[in-house]
C-alpha cells in the first residue's frame, strides 16, 4: 500500500530495487541458502549499483539520501524471500558501518566506510558473547592499552559476516567501572594475528548468511582504531539501537508482505472440492486478518521512521514499532504455511523458508520481552 511518507522519487526507487532483486538475487537464493552464505560478488554488486550506501555521505561514495530511501531498501530486500540474505546485507551497512559513520574520525571512514560502501571489504558487529546477549554491560571481552595499541581478550558469537568480514566492530571493556561507562568501540581487522574464526553456526532460518563464533587471543589493535571516545561505546550502542530496530521492524514488513502475496497466489492456483481455496470464506477473512495485521505494524514503524529520519528521540516508538511488527511476521507467517497445507511444509515451497526466518525477528535486537520492559520504564509504568 501507498503511504505519506514515501515521495514519488521513492516509489521510483522502490520499483527499481524490486526489479533488481527479481533479476539478480531470488533465482540464486537456493543456492546461497545451501552454501550458508551471501556471497561477495552480492556485495560488489549492491555497491556498484549504490544500494550499499545510500544513507552514507558523498564525501565516503555514498548517495547522500535521507534515512526513508534506505527504509525503501530495507523492506524490498526482505520482500525477496531470503531473511538471511538481508541479514547479511543490513548487518555490513545499517549496523557495523553505521558506527564508523556516526562516530568514526575522517581517518576511519576513509579507510574503512569507502571500501565499504563499494562493496570492496565486508563489515561485521561483534557485541553477544556466549555468556550474555541483551545485558551490552554484562560482556567479558577486554581491551588494554599497551603503547600504541590495545590488548583485545575475549569471543564473540552469533556473529552475522562474522565469517567472511574483512573487519569487525568490536565492544570491548576499557576498564572495570562504572557500569555504562566502561566500554569502547573498536575497528578489527580479521586478519590479525590472535584472531580467529570458530565454527559457522548452523541456523533454523536466515541460512543464506553467515553466523559465527570469533575469538580475541591478545590482538594488537592500533589506538586510531578506537571508534569515538574511549568509554562511550555502550552510549554508541544504544543510540543506534533505535535504528537497528527499525530496521527489523521494516524487514518484518516486507517479508510479511511476501509472506500474504505467496499465500494469496496459492490460494487461487491450489484446487479443493472443486473449486480454489480463495473461494473458502474461512481463508478469504484469514487473508484479510493478515493485511490488517501488517498494516498495524507498518503505521506503527514508519511513526517510528518519520520522527528518527527528523532527528527526534523515538525510543518509545523505535521499541512498539521492533515488538509489534516481529511478532506479526511470525503471526503472517505461520497463517500463510497453514493455507499452503502439507505443501507449506516441503521445503520446495518459499513459505517454508520466511516462516523458518521470521523465528528469529522476536530474538534478534533484543527479546519482545527486553522491548515491552523497555517501554515499561519509557511509559512510566516503573520508574
Amino acid at each position: 500500500m501507498s503511504h505519506w511518507i514515501f515521495t514519488e522519487e521513492h516509489q521510483m526507487f522502490r520499483k527499481a530495487v524490486r526489479s533488481f532483486l527479481e533479476k539478480e538475487v531470488e533465482p540464486n537464493i537456493e543456492q546461497w541458502e545451501k552454501d550458508g552464505e551471501t556471497p561477495r560478488s552480492l556485495f560488489k554488486r549492491m555497491g556498484e549499483l549504490g544500494y550499499l550506501g545510500i544513507k552514507f555521505p558523498e564525501e565516503y561514495g555514498g548517495s547522500g539520501l535521507d534515512l526513508i530511501m534506505e527504509a525503501v531498501f530495507t523492506e524490498e530486500l526482505s520482500r525477496c524471500g531470503a531473511g538471511g540474505v538481508g541479514a547479511a546485507i543490513g548487518s555490513h551497512t545499517t549496523i557495523a558501518m553505521t558506527n564508523i559513520w556516526r562516530y568514526g574520525n575522517h581517518e576511519q571512514k576513509q579507510k574503512y566506510l569507502v571500501p565499504g560502501i563499494m562493496g570492496d571489504l565486508i563489515s561485521a558487529l561483534a557485541i553477544t558473547e556466549p555468556g550474555g546477549g541483551s545485558d551490552v554491560s554484562a560482556i567479558k571481552t577486554t581491551a588494554k592499552k599497551d603503547g600504541d595499541y590495545y590488548l583485545l581478550n575475549g569471543s564473540k558469537t552469533f556473529i552475522t559476516n562474522g565469517v567472511n568480514a574483512d573487519y569487525v566492530i568490536v565492544a570491548a571493556k576499557t576498564k572495570d567501572e562504572p557500569v555504562h561507562r566502561n566500554i569502547s568501540l573498536f575497528i578489527v581487522e580479521t586478519s590479525s594475528k590472535g584472531y580467529s574464526v570458530g565454527k559457522s553456526l548452523k541456523k533454523l532460518g536466515w541460512r543464506s548468511s553467515d553466523t559465527a563464533e570469533i575469538f580475541f587471543d591478545g590482538v594488537k589493535v592500533p589506538k586510531e582504531n578506537l571508534i569515538g571516545n574511549k568509554n562511550e561505546g555502550f552510549l554508541y550502542i544504544m543510540k543506534n539501537f533505535q535504528y537497528e530496530r527499525m530496521t527489523l521492524a521494516l524487514g518484518c514488513i516486507g517479508a510479511a508482505e511476501k509472506a500474504l502475496e505467496l499465500a494469496m497466489k496459492y490460494s487461487k492456483e491450489r484446487i479443493q472440492f472443486n473449486k480454489p481455496l480463495s473461494e473458502y470464506q474461512v481463508l478469504r477473512h484469514k487473508m484479510v486478518d493478515m493485511a490488517v495485521d501488517i498494516e498495524k505494524a507498518r503505521n506503527i514503524t514508519y511513526r517510528a521512521l518519520y520522527l528518527y529520519n527528523k532527528g527526534e528521540n523515538c525510543v518509545t516508538e523505535a521499541t512498539m514499532a521492533k515488538a509489534v511488527a516481529t511478532e506479526m511476521l511470525n503471526r503472517v507467517a505461520d497463517q500463510a504455511l497453514q493455507i499452503h497445507g502439507g505443501n507449506g511444509y516441503m521445503m520446495e515451497f518459499p513459505i517454508q523458508r520466511i516462516w523458518r526466518d521470521a523465528r528469529i525477528q522476536t530474538i534478534g535486537g533484543g527479546t519482545t520481552q527486553i522491548m515491552n520492559e523497555i517501554l515499561t520504564k519509557q511509559l512510566g509504568i516503573i520508574s
